[in-house]
């Protein structure tokens, strides 16, 4: 045999062999796991106690009517603000209001904490009908690095509320069995947050 043709034949031989190898299988090592995840809304629930703040007749000016009510998450969500909306309707009996009584009634809201009662709002009535104040929130919370807004689910807060019958010193006659109906509502809302996996050790 020549040596042309053994060249032939070795080429020949790579090429089947090569053939071969690529038209074959191979095999690897695999696994696979499968994770169930859930994702379940948590639940807002405020209550009050008592439902009604504040119920008196027979008012004059200079009177002063002080109340106490407490606010309670019943949730299992952290309540990060309490936000309160303000509406009121007065009834002129005599139809001879020249000035609104709401202008008259002064409003003054305290947060109780475990060392002070801080002071939340001090205005009348008249314009607190304009504002939402935050009845969790502390602006100055002295001796605590903690945040103190909001209401923990499951924890209660105490709130005061002051009203005063401003005696202007003047003639205030009109007002003389006058009717003021105030409706509060209170908006509890929660703010979002980051969660861990709590069995990975590399999460703070």
């Amino acid at each position: 045999m020549s040596f042309t043709k053994r060249i032939g034949q070795v080429v020949m031989s790579g090429a089947v062999g090569l053939s071969l190898i690529s038209g074959g299988t191979f095999a690897y090592f695999s696994d696979t796991i499968k994770t169930d995840n859930t994702f379940a809304s948590g639940t807002l629930d405020l209550s009050m106690n008592p439902n009604a703040v504040v119920n008196i007749s027979n008012l004059k000016p200079g009177d002063e009517v002080y109340r106490e009510f407490t606010l309670e998450n019943n949730g299992t969500l952290d309540i990060n603000k309490v936000l309160l909306n303000t509406k009121y309707q007065i009834q002129d009996v005599k139809n001879d209001n020249t000035e609104d009584l709401a202008k008259n009634i002064k409003v003054t809201i305290m947060y109780n904490t475990s060392s002070a009662t801080n002071e939340i709002v001090e205005t009348s009535l008249y314009d607190l009908q304009n504002q939402t104040p935050d009845l969790t929130e502390i602006n100055q919370f002295v001796g605590s690095t903690k945040d103190p807004d909001g209401i923990p689910a499951g924890q209660k807060e105490k709130i005061f509320v002051l009203f005063e019958f401003v005696d202007n010193g003047q003639d205030q006659n009109q007002f003389q069995g006058d009717k003021l109906k105030v409706d509060w509502t209170f908006n509890a809302q929660t703010g979002g947050g980051t969660y861990y996996d709590d069995t990975d050790p590399n999460n703070n």
